[in-house]
């Protein structure tokens, strides 16, 4: 009689180098605890207060930063569990531009008491069940704890602005929203504008209060020739370099006296000065150039009295062509009156002993403004651009609905309150799911104080004793005094209950997972570190 030996499961099924996880192995516990993992490193960097963390990518830049979104993006997360909740935080991003930190937080609370629900034994489409009700009650709820409405957007943008820009950048939130505001109104035409025509240029040196809006395009560079100013002109946008195309073959020129090598180049040079006459005879005062620009080139372009700006961004040239509605060519040469744009003022400025060129447009449909940032590190401008973009986005989003709702941990602890006394009339095992899932909304209150340097149970029972009330509806967290008080914050409805649904959504996703097939990565072995004497190919 054979012995008969032990098989790993679907040993027979996979190719070599699968590798699986089972509901048997604890795959949904081992799912929680990889998002836990993640949820901690970014529960500290929530708030006005949250920490910066330092994150060295593996091109080895640096990033110090709070914001939930660039960490997840420099982070490379290989577990396949986790980039599901990364997904849902990316298109918090997208569509709201803020409250990705609360997506993510939110699911790792969610799964935490849903883990303890499953140790109860509770089954899983009993606990996905009852997230769904309590959320579509939360979404219901969410409208009648409304407290406010931006109705103006003349003068009511700043208070629902601040609270954004605060949780980023907290004590300075007041000069960035203003900045932000001045910009959406100069680009907001019929209670619209687009996100892209909002563009930021970080200036080394001064300090933050030195920043300010300019109404049009900024380039850090000035122009390339002698013409700085123009205004009222024809503009071409050229992607390929302006000079004289050469071959790639090499040959042997032989001259024989100083007159032929006079007339070596004639040609070409007239062929260069013919294309420049032909550029100017269009009506064209204005080229961007998307690549190099020769020096015999420049002389005939200043000839003609030209203005060129060499701009090396693609997305910029892209810019350039909506504001001043040109095509960008490939090829060089005088172009069509299809082709070409219009520029109301093309001005050369200095900010803070650097020059840039500003892009004017007052007249025409496609607005644009230009939010000059002045600070002292690159790593801090980088950050004060991130809180700008969270800033112009959240404006976007209220545009669509523009309802206010309490902020400082108040809309939070409401609903907590609320959906509790809805799990108790729910009847049945549901009940549990409910209650538990309400009880996950206390996290961001608890962090707010935590970060902040307060006593956290101190600051929860004052919040649930004021929300015992009607009365205390908007009672939030005052981050500096610790009291709990009507702090004046708001948050944006529609944002909130886009992180909310985002954060169930990927919850009962990750709950509904009972088992990971994973493949082995393709690609070949992985080259060593240190090196070996003789062939790093070679087999010991």
């Amino acid at each position: 009689m054979s012995l008969k030996l032990p098989q790993a499961p679907n040993s027979g099924l996979f190719k070599q180098g699968y590798s699986s996880f089972s509901n048997a192995d604890g795959a949904i516990i081992r799912n929680v605890e990889a998002v836990r993992e993640i949820a901690s490193i970014l529960l500290t960097s929530m708030g006005p207060s949250g920490r910066n963390k330092i994150i060295v990518n593996k091109l080895g830049k640096k990033f110090i930063t709070n914001d939930a979104a660039t960490m997840l993006n420099e982070l490379e997360i290989v577990h396949p569990v986790v980039k599901i909740l990364i997904q849902a935080s990316k298109q918090q991003e997208f569509e709201m531009g803020d409250n990705t930190n609360l997506v993510i937080i939110l699911a790792g609370e969610f799964l935490n008491v849903a883990e303890k629900l499953l140790t109860l034994g509770l089954n899983v489409s009993e606990i996905i069940q009852g997230f769904n009700l309590a959320n579509k009650f939360v979404m219901k709820t969410l409208d009648e704890l409304v407290v406010e409405k931006v109705e103006s957007f003349e003068t009511d943008l700043l208070k629902a602005v601040k609270p954004v820009i605060a949780a980023k950048q907290y004590g300075v939130e007041d000069t960035i929203a203003k900045l932000v505001v001045d910009a959406v109104k100069l680009v907001m035409k019929n209670g619209s504008f687009n996100v892209d025509n909002i563009r930021v240029v970080k200036v080394m040196g001064a300090s933050l209060s030195q920043s300010q809006v300019v109404k049009g395009m900024v380039f850090p560079r000035e122009p390339e020739g002698t013409i700085k100013n123009t205004s009222k002109s024809k503009v071409v946008v050229f992607t390929n370099p302006i000079d004289i195309s050469t071959t790639e073959t090499k040959g042997t020129v032989l001259l024989h006296n100083a007159q032929e090598m006079l007339d070596f180049t004639k040609g070409e040079e007239q062929q260069l000065d013919q294309l420049c006459k032909e550029i100017h005879d269009s009506g064209v005062r204005v080229v961007v150039a998307g690549s190099s620009v020769g020096e015999l080139a420049l002389h005939y372009l200043n000839k003609y009295g030209i203005l060129v700006l060499r701009v090396p961004s693609k997305f910029d040239l892209r810019r350039i062509c909506q504001v001043c509605g040109a095509t960008p060519l490939p090829r060089l040469g005088a172009p069509t009156p299809d082709e070409m744009g219009e520029i109301d003022i093309i001005e050369t400025k200095e900010i803070g002993g650097d020059r840039v060129t500003i892009f004017r447009q007052d007249e025409s449909s496609s607005r644009t403004a230009t939010i000059v940032v002045r600070g002292a590190t690159q790593n801090n401008l980088d950050d004060i651009e991130r809180a700008i973009d969270d800033g112009v986005n959240s404006i976007k989003g209220l545009i669509k609905d523009n309802r206010l709702l309490p902020g400082a941990g108040a809309v939070e602890i409401e609903l907590m309150k609320r959906i509790t006394a809805y799990g108790e009339s729910t009847p049945g095992l549901l009940q549990l799911a409910i209650k538990s899932f309400a009880k996950a909304f206390e996290v961001i209150p608890r962090v707010l104080a935590e970060t902040s340097g307060h006593d956290s149970s101190e600051i929860l029972s004052k919040l649930h004793a004021a929300h015992a009330t009607d009365a205390g509806l908007t009672a939030g967290i005052d981050i500096d005094s610790g009291e709990v008080s009507d702090t004046g914050v708001l948050d944006i409805l529609s944002t909130k209950k886009s992180a909310i649904d985002l954060a169930v959504d990927a919850t009962n996703t990750i709950l509904s997972i009972d088992q990971i097939i994973m493949a082995k990565r393709a690609g070949g072995p992985v080259m060593p570190q240190q090196p070996r004497p003789g062939n790093w190919d070679q087999d010991d």
